[in-house]
């Protein structure tokens, strides 16, 4: 049976011990997200995958330090945590920012041994789909607005003005990077795709699902569920098939 090494570093967390399972799930998480979010999709997806989760600085346990405001940094840090765990079978699984921030990790890989053999890039325009780069010069309640229109965050806790302090930078530097975020002319990966999105999501549309497809040798598919950006939050045990079935 599979005996997975220990990928622990301030960057990666184990979210659900799966020991037995054939093969690995790195998640990269949303603007503003932490680890801890994709819990609920670990449990699902456990015994038959083993859940890895990116922790980006400025958040939970790493709240004092400071946030990174670049996909390139976010992209170099994270392939440096997993190069050395990356002789066992892996997939990635990004959100939002973290779909391209999953993508560039991938393309560093390109040209070594392994390599992710998927992608799921989850509530994500392609890379090449233009951004929105000028949210993160916005105020605060520029930002709150914004989270509350996605909803993804509790309502009462962004009225909480420490809550705020602690939250509000590491967002900025998340929507700085995003924003601020280019793909190289033909960027491509050498493992398949597979989209997913809600389809009442405001910000990604089935157009920008389709355009995942230039960015991969090995073709793309899309599953569509209902809900909104994060459609994940109740949708877990679904999103958990659909993955396994791909895996």
């Amino acid at each position: 049976m599979p005996t997975h090494t220990d990928p622990t570093t301030p960057w990666i967390r184990r979210i659900v011990a799966a020991p037995d399972s054939a093969v690995r799930l790195v998640c990269f998480p949303h603007a503003g997200g932490s680890a801890s979010y994709f819990r609920g999709l670990a449990l699902a997806l456990a015994p038959h995958v083993e859940t890895l989760a990116v922790q980006y600085p400025g958040r939970q346990e790493r709240r004092r330090e400071a946030p990174l405001e670049s996909v390139t940094e976010l992209a170099d840090a994270a392939f440096e945590a997993l190069k050395d765990v990356a002789d066992e079978p892996f997939a990635f699984f990004g959100h939002s920012l973290g779909a391209v921030v999953a993508f560039e990790t991938a393309l560093r890989f390109e040209g070594r041994p392994g390599g992710p053999v998927r992608l799921f890039a989850s509530a994500g325009c392609a890379p090449s789909v233009a951004r929105r780069p000028r949210l993160h010069l916005g105020d605060d309640d520029t930002l709150v607005a914004e989270l509350s229109r996605l909803g993804g965050t509790d309502p009462a806790a962004l009225a909480l003005p420490q809550a705020r302090a602690q939250f509000l930078p590491a967002l900025r530097a998340d929507y700085r990077a995003v924003g601020m975020y280019t793909v190289a002319p033909g960027a491509r990966l050498t493992c398949p795709i597979t989209v997913f999105l809600g389809d009442g999501d405001p910000i990604v549309s089935a157009r920008d699902a389709v355009a995942w497809d230039d960015h991969t040798t090995k073709g793309t598919d899309t599953r569509t569920f209902e809900g909104g950006h994060f459609y994940l939050d109740g949708k877990a045990a679904e999103v958990a098939a659909e993955i396994i079935a791909a895996l």
